[in-house]
């Protein structure tokens, strides 16, 4: 059966091909309802529209005009002219539609939407540009929108908000309505309808009914029960959905800096976007630098698009690969492109997850065979009526009882199909992680992804970021060489700066209010608040600190940046000074920007020459300050003299250094315990940073990840190594330092296919989106990671703890087991069910088990079952296990081993009962022997299957009931199972076709099912192969 599914029901756990996703459905042809079996798939054709939609994205029609090329120059000439034309008349005639007048502002939503849309220079040349714009929607680009009620009302009035067109929720009926559309409840249906009809006849009112209500009560009660479990379902989906909405955006409003949600934004908010940010927003590029904006997501096309003054149209939807910019919002919501096509993409699904596919497969099979039992049982039954009629000899005169009968034996064959088909099994997966996900969800993980829920539990490596994910991400400056000697920064501004020249020191607060990601901005409580990254905020605070001084610094304006580069690891700017020269700025990683320096400033103040001895004293404190675990940084400034131009490199040579820094991130509590523990689960922790080795050494020792036997590795060694080398050093690198974001994904790539390891990666930076999209499980982080990166992972950690991680592992390892053991136990039933059924019909002539009775197992094996046994939470026990890795299969040998003993076990019991069950109970002087017999069959059967359940909870261990009490939904579902039986079997026997049982039948029933727990406990040790 396994190799069947590797071939036909295999698909990754990331981005599938359609072929794998289409060919699967095909050989789906075996299914009950369509509706329910493939609500949790991928909608393949809004898919299809979704890309119709990007192509067009990507044809402008505004633009094509331009992509032709003419024979004719004249004629080309002429079409251009009248273009422009047209363009320039469209400028002048534009009227402001009387509404917008009214609300104050001077120019419409359809006008502004297709000035952006369009790209239409000329539209945009004829409302004054930018500045135009801005004027004309009431805004300023220094002190953004007013947020008094009255304009923002005015605003959404006018422009609308920017929300997205979704599906609206299904309602529960809805539900009730998708789960009556089983084919096999339609005719089961149709036949409670003519036994209705014709028992009416036959036998009247109430008696002739009995049978017919009982098959339609069933199919209510499997149906109401069934829409439950989806409806609660898909509410916990609806909530993960607003979890993954959470998108927070940097603005200006009245004047103050401000986070609000992506959601909240107006037309003529002020945005302020950096490398890894998502624009939020169609909009105006009013300031900034570098910037470079990637629209693959819009438009297909993978190649970045530099915007500028010039250019200034920015897209929703599209991505800042590179730079930084202030932009103003011109179109929000469902005006824009971006607006469309996610209502198209919200349709399209998430793709399926391995098991859900796998177990489609199983599903296929099985219901297969049964669909093949359903036929030969139906045809045993009926040719044994006939058989009986003809040594009767009235095989030629048909009653109303003869057609109820050959009724009887049609529902049968068709609640067969229905118990032998198991749908639940797909759907159990999607119950156990939607369960998974909203319990992570409170352990601070979100899973975008439904497949990385259950891969993570088959993680065997981790390859994790240090900052933040290791340490606390917290970054405070607490050491500083400068003018010559290592300062501690706690001893006060006074003591600090006492031996430090002026010149020095304001050439450092320079260094560090110029050439910085961050910002010191005054929030709308009145207050002061760093904006950037915590290593950027340390240096602003120790800047603020210096100013205490009052340090004299030239007034500047900045001509050139080039933002924080993970490969270059540097920043640098370019300033012009009040004399008309120009001054660069730099910093970065303390070798690197160490080697670019050729001169120092000495303790007062001068610019000397730094010699080898020097230089080597410098590298000697770097090591120093990095062995304390501190992260190192130096600073250093370059006169460029009065002919730089903006369009020119920055150099990266000849400058004269300012000082180096070190910076404090502790490691984070409970971090050491929790690499720990992947130890024991098999899983391997490396740890790959940006930082210095020395620095990465020590952290990693700290968190017991470098081993004495562990390599430390630097990312230009690695990248220098050959195929061989790298096949030989790849298993012991623990530490990878001074990496490069395509070390990191050349280091994952190999792992997943030279090791065949499955890895999870963690990653905060729009750099880090490869890595994370080539790993198995991609881990962004909540906190500190960029938006580019939260859309390339799978999971996004929120609170940026490596402890979460080993959660999200533990929870993955649940969904993998639970649905391991939900597996085993509704495909034990499937086995009984079919075999008692089919090898009664054949010997005896008739079915034991009726067709009400057989919906009734269906839902303690399907609906009931999953919840009972997919719903289990996680225990340490799961975290001492070596991981199930890439290669291992689904249905192992321990679970073949318990479906074959306790179906033996079954079937050996309900077989003994049929053939010897009258005499072992002493009914041959009852008047209703059958009825008696096969009421204790059906009691007995379900009461194997409570107790079954219970021992499916360990597939390995004889302890089934560790835990059991915490597991309240279990409980309930084992004591709803209990109570319902006694009601069938006591007060619904006219409808279910039971009798009720005395106290020594009720206690053999019992007992029989529970003798099953003792037979699984012997059963798990017969040894057997992992596999």
């Amino acid at each position: 059966m396994e190799s069947y599914l590797n071939d036909n029901f295999e698909v990754k756990p990331k981005n599938s091909s359609e072929e794998a996703l289409q060919r699967w459905r095909k050989l789906c042809w075996v299914v009950k309802n369509r509706k329910r079996r493939f609500r949790f798939t991928a909608n393949l054709s809004k898919r299809f529209e979704a890309r119709a939609i990007q192509r067009s994205n990507l044809v402008n029609p505004l633009s094509l005009l331009h992509c032709f090329i003419f024979r004719d120059e004249s004629l080309r000439t002429l079409m251009l002219v009248s273009h422009a034309a047209i363009q320039f008349l469209n400028g002048i005639t534009y009227s402001v539609p009387d509404e917008v007048k009214a609300a104050g502002f001077q120019i419409g939503p359809d006008e502004l939407g297709s000035i952006v849309e369009g790209r239409s220079l000329e539209k945009l040349k004829g409302h004054d540009g930018v500045e135009g714009i801005v004027k004309k929607i009431s805004t300023s680009t220094s002190n953004g929108i007013s947020t008094s009620e009255d304009l923002l009302t005015r605003r959404k009035d006018i422009y609308g908000i920017n929300q997205f067109t979704e599906s609206p929720s299904k309602g529960f009926l809805v539900y009730i309505w998708e789960a009556l559309q089983d084919t096999t409840l339609m005719i089961l249906g149709l036949c409670a309808s003519v036994s209705l009809i014709v028992g009416i006849i036959m036998e009247g009112w109430p008696k002739g009914a009995h049978d017919g209500l009982g098959i339609v009560a069933s199919i209510m009660l499997v149906v109401f029960v069934t829409a439950t479990s989806d409806y609660r379902q898909s509410l916990q989906f609806k909530d993960l959905d607003k979890e993954k909405k959470k998108i927070t955006i940097q603005v200006t409003r009245n004047d103050c800096r401000q986070k609000i949600s992506i959601y909240d934004l107006l037309v003529g908010d002020i945005v302020h976007l950096a490398v890894g940010d998502q624009v939020p927003a169609d909009g105006l590029f009013v300031s900034g630098f570098s910037l470079l904006i990637n629209e693959s997501s819009l438009t297909g096309e993978s190649d970045p698009r530099t915007v500028t003054i010039k250019d200034p149209f920015l897209l929703s939807g599209t991505k800042v690969q590179n730079g930084s910019c202030k932009m103003v919002v011109t179109t929000v919501g469902m005006r824009t492109q971006w607006g469309k096509l996610m209502a198209t993409l919200s349709e399209g699904g998430d793709d399926e997850t391995p098991l859900q596919v796998k177990l489609n497969g199983v599903a296929t099979i099985i219901g297969k065979i049964g669909l093949f039992f359903a036929v030969i049982t139906f045809a045993v039954l009926v040719q044994g009526m006939f058989l009986k009629k003809m040594q009767d000899g009235s095989h030629w005169t048909w009653s109303g009882e003869n057609a109820l009968e050959m009724l009887e034996y049609f529902a049968i064959a068709v609640t067969i199909v229905v118990v032998a088909v198991p749908e639940g099994l797909p759907l159990a997966v999607t119950l156990s992680l939607a369960f998974a996900m909203k319990k992570m969800m409170n352990d601070r993980a979100l899973v975008r992804h439904l497949a990385a829920c259950e891969t993570m539990g088959s993680a065997t490596n981790i390859c994790s970021d240090k900052t933040g994910t290791l340490t606390t991400n917290h970054m405070t400056l607490v050491k500083a060489w400068i003018s010559g000697e290592v300062r501690q920064v706690n001893t006060g501004v006074s003591t600090f700066c006492s031996t430090i020249s002026d010149s020095t020191l304001g050439l450092l607060v320079e260094s560090i209010f110029t050439n910085t990601g961050g910002e010191v901005v005054k929030t709308d409580k009145g207050t002061t608040e760093i904006l950037g990254t915590p290593t950027e905020t340390a240096l602003l605070e120790f800047g603020l600190m210096l100013k205490e001084k009052k340090v004299d610094v030239q007034n500047s304006k900045l001509v050139k940046v080039e933002p924080f580069n993970s490969e270059k690891k540097r920043m640098a700017v370019v300033l012009e000074l009040p004399g008309g020269n120009f001054r660069a700025h730099c910093k970065g990683a303390s070798e690197i920007i160490l080697n670019a320096c050729d001169k120092v400033l000495n303790e007062n103040g001068e610019v000397v020459v730094l010699d080898k001895q020097l230089n080597n004293h410098l590298k000697d404190t770097i090591e120093v300050l990095a062995n304390e675990a501190l992260r190192t940084l130096c600073l250093c400034y370059k006169e460029l003299g009065n002919e730089f131009d903006a369009k020119d490199e920055i150099p990266f040579e000849g400058y004269t250094l300012i000082g180096i820094v070190g910076i404090k991130d502790p490691v984070r509590p409970g971090v050491r315990e929790s690499v720990a523990i992947c130890r024991s689960a098999g899983i391997t922790v490396r740890m790959v940073t940006g930082d210095n080795i020395n620095t990465a050494k020590a952290i990693a020792r700290e968190c017991g990840i470098l081993s004495d036997d562990g390599l430390a590795i630097e990312g230009p060694d690695f990248r220098g190594m050959s195929e061989e080398e790298l096949f030989k050093i790849i298993p012991k690198i623990q530490v990878m330092a001074r990496s490069s974001p395509m070390d990191k994904h050349t280091l994952v790539k190999h792992l997943r296919t030279t090791f065949q390891e499955v890895v999870a990666v963690t990653g905060d930076g729009t750099n880090d989106a490869p890595a994370l999209h080539e790993a198995d499980i991609g881990l962004a982080m909540g906190i500190a990671g960029t938006e580019v990166a939260k859309e390339s992972a799978d999971v996004i950690i929120l609170d940026d703890n490596f402890s979460t991680i080993v959660t999200v592992a533990k929870w993955g390892r649940s969904v993998y087991v639970n649905i391991q053991k939900f597996v085993q136990f509704q495909l034990t039933v499937n086995v009984v069910a079919l075999i008692v059924n089919f090898s009664s019909a054949c010997l005896t002539g008739s079915a034991p088990l009726t067709a009400v009775q057989l919906l009734w197992v269906n839902m303690i094996m399907d609906t009931l079952g999953a919840l009972a046994l997919a719903t289990e939470p996680p225990t340490d026990e799961l975290m001492k296990r070596s991981p199930v890795g890439r290669k291992g299969n689904f249905i192992t040998n321990v679970m073949w081993r318990n479906i074959m003993g306790q179906s033996l076990y079954q079937f050996i019991v309900i077989w003994y009962l049929q053939t010897r069950g009258i005499a072992a109970f002493h009914l041959h002087n009852s008047d209703h022997a059958d009825l008696v017999l096969n009421t204790l069959i059906f009691n007995t059967f379900v009461f194997c299957q409570v107790f079954n359940e219970v021992s499916s909870r360990e597939m390995e261990k004889i302890d089934v009931f560790k835990g059991i009490l915490k597991n309240y939904v279990f409980l309930a579902v084992l004591t709803a199972t209990v109570i319902f039986q006694i009601i069938i079997i006591e007060f619904l026997g006219t409808f279910a076709n039971t009798t009720p049982l005395t106290l020594p039948q009720w206690f053999a029933s019992v007992a029989i099912g529970f003798l099953g727990m003792p037979i699984a406990a012997a059963v798990k040790m017969i040894p057997v192969g992992s596999r």
